[in-house]
């Protein structure tokens, strides 16, 4: 089998390595160009890897790829693409592809979709209100009806930055200020939903789906602030581990039944169907799981750490899936826990400098248990420099939670560039677990 995957961040680079591993794999090609990828090919003569660069915004290059190739499954990483209907151009001209339609996708790239859509099927969510008119949100952030604090959202895609957590009137305020007025996320900022806060723990569950069935992966705890402890801004994510010790397979079937089920259910009564990754982002609450956001991709930083834990073959997985035939396959996962520690630029999530010289790739990469992913990366001059907020993830394995973190941190260690930014308590939270 032939696979193309979508994208060139760590999470794509993540799958690309795992795929390969697989034995019914013949090759895995990823677009755009990855130079983790590309480092790979030019220093191993049996690399089963290539990179191409190719705009990850030409849906008819891509498909082009996919013939010109004899592309056996496409896998599509980024949200981008799914919002622009990469899927229903490959479904629409036979070639099989792992991914929701632009239409499903709407589960992530609307929040007010996602909202209307869980209400309407009983989906277990916050209470939220959606404006589209800026004075009538900002009264209604003021009003303070949801209570405090209020989670503030912008409509459409905002890499993750779009959240707001309000802690009073006048931040509420001016978190709808910068996105509907200052337009601060774009055209993502044009609609805002106005949510609940939700107490409890918060989970990353990811699941398989063909439209019918759902195949559950481990789950993962993603870091999202920019700073230890939590504190500073929303980011992309800065780290994550896998799996979470609060979704037990008690909480998992839970997850399941009331809420991966009524997706798939409720897709197929709105007209639609759902294959592909589905992220649920919950939190754990007193009540019960409940739905912070869908995400219709696999998760990043998540992939870096639930995929080394997959010990089954992945691609007929997915291929089943994509093909409607998922059924009542299973797909085994390891024993052992995974942590990534994400590498920044400084200044990430906002304004940052690129094309810093990267020093110990190649020493963080031998060590034992460690692997190294890129995402903001580039090549110059034969040196690898960044190109990005967010440039690398390093994940550590181990069969204890202590034994990842150290092998991630020691991955970190080796690796350096100017104003190197991470968190330094990435997986603590797995110590600090009532089920530790």
């Amino acid at each position: 089998m032939k696979v193309l995957v979508v994208g060139a961040g760590a999470r794509e680079h993540a799958l690309a390595w795992r795929l390969a591993a697989d034995r019914a794999v013949s090759e895995v090609i990823v677009a755009p160009r990855n130079v983790g990828i590309v480092q790979t090919a030019e220093r191993s003569s049996d690399t089963r890897m290539r990179s191409i660069p190719i705009a990850i915004d030409r849906n008819d290059e891509i498909f082009a790829l996919a013939e010109g190739e004899r592309i056996d499954l496409t896998v599509v990483g980024p949200e981008q693409p799914l919002e622009r209907g990469l899927v229903d151009l490959f479904t629409s001209r036979g070639r099989l592809i792992f991914g929701p339609s632009r239409g499903a996708a709407a589960l992530e790239t609307s929040k007010v979709f996602a909202k209307t859509f869980m209400q309407r099927h009983g989906i277990p969510t916050a209470r939220s209100i959606a404006c589209d008119d800026p004075q009538r949100a900002l009264a209604t952030a003021e009003s303070g009806e949801l209570g405090w604090p209020v989670v503030v959202k912008a409509d459409g895609l905002a890499a993750g930055k779009g959240v707001v957590i309000a802690s009073d009137r006048r931040g509420a305020r001016d978190a709808v200020s910068a996105a509907m007025i200052d337009r601060r996320f774009g055209t993502a900022g044009a609609r805002v939903v106005l949510e609940e806060y939700m107490h409890g723990v918060e989970a990353s569950f990811f699941v398989i789906c063909d439209g019918t069935h759902a195949l559950p992966l481990p789950s993962a705890q993603d870091h999202k602030r920019a700073y230890d402890d939590d504190r500073g801004p929303n980011t992309g994510g800065m780290g994550a581990f896998a799996p979470s010790r609060h979704v037990t397979p008690e909480i998992a079937n839970r997850v399941m039944r009331e809420i991966v089920q009524p997706v798939l259910d409720g897709m197929r009564a709105d007209g639609l169907e759902y294959r592909g990754f589905l992220y649920a982002g919950l939190m754990l609450t007193s009540d019960g799981p409940k739905v912070v956001e869908f995400n219709v991709r696999f998760g990043d930083p998540e992939a870096q750490v639930v995929l080394p834990l997959i010990d089954d073959e992945l691609a007929p997985v997915l291929a089943a899936a994509a093909d409607g035939t998922l059924g009542n396959r299973s797909c085994r996962s390891s024993s052992d826990v995974a942590v990534g520690v994400v590498l920044a630029s400084s200044g990430y999530p906002g304004d940052v400098r690129t094309g810093l010289p990267i020093e110990g790739l190649d020493a963080a990469a031998a060590l034992k248990d460690v692997l190294v992913f890129h995402a903001g990366t580039a090549e110059r001059a034969g040196q690898v420099v960044t190109s990005g907020g967010r440039v690398l993830t390093v994940v550590g394995r181990g069969a204890t939670y202590d034994a990842a973190i150290a092998r991630a941190y020691d991955g970190v260690s080796a690796i350096s560039f100017e104003q190197m930014h991470f968190r330094s308590d990435i997986g603590k939270k797995a110590l600090t677990s009532p089920n530790a």
